[in-house]
């Protein structure tokens, strides 16, 4: 990977939509340059995927989301992957971090109301053997999400400002 590739990685996860005509003109790399290290990145496994940022609640289907912290017993010889490979095979489960701090795993959970997320992590999660404790923090509202803000701002308004 050289420079180039840094570049188009980051515009790339900034806005995967753009045409390979403008993606070439911000890199100085030709049109068929860019699409050839845009294979070679997929192939290898650097671009896992593209996808849209969704404001859900503009749509008109409104989704619950939550952090669920978990505290578990790492297994012997697997450490955390076993159980993180577990955990992220569950449709719910929008992403999975291994974290520093009081907790273990930090998982983003989505669901179609409060009522669905609490069953998930309460009949799913939390009966596993090797969780030891869960805490959920529900969202109440998203403002920015992957980067993209989801509020409309009125045009010409300004954000206070103070010292």
């Amino acid at each position: 990977m050289d420079a180039k590739d840094w570049l188009l990685l980051r515009i790339l996860e900034e806005d995967s939509t753009q045409e390979v005509r403008e993606v070439a003109d911000l890199t100085d790399l030709s049109e068929a340059e860019v699409e050839d290290r845009v294979r070679a990145l997929e192939a290898g496994g650097i671009i896992r995927g593209y996808s849209a940022t969704v404001d859900w609640e503009k749509a008109g289907e409104g989704v619950a989301a939550a952090t669920v912290n978990l505290k578990v017993h790492p297994e012997r010889d697997a450490g955390y992957d076993r159980i993180a490979e577990r955990i992220s095979r569950f449709p719910q489960v929008c992403s999975l971090r291994l974290i520093s701090g009081e907790y273990d795993f930090e998982l983003r959970v989505t669901g179609r109301n409060i009522q669905e997320i609490t069953r998930f992590v309460s009949e799913q999660i939390a009966p596993m053997e090797q969780i030891r404790e869960t805490a959920t923090i529900l969202v109440m509202k998203t403002y920015k999400e992957n980067g993209r803000i989801l509020y409309d701002r009125k045009e010409g308004e300004r954000l206070p400002f103070a010292f």
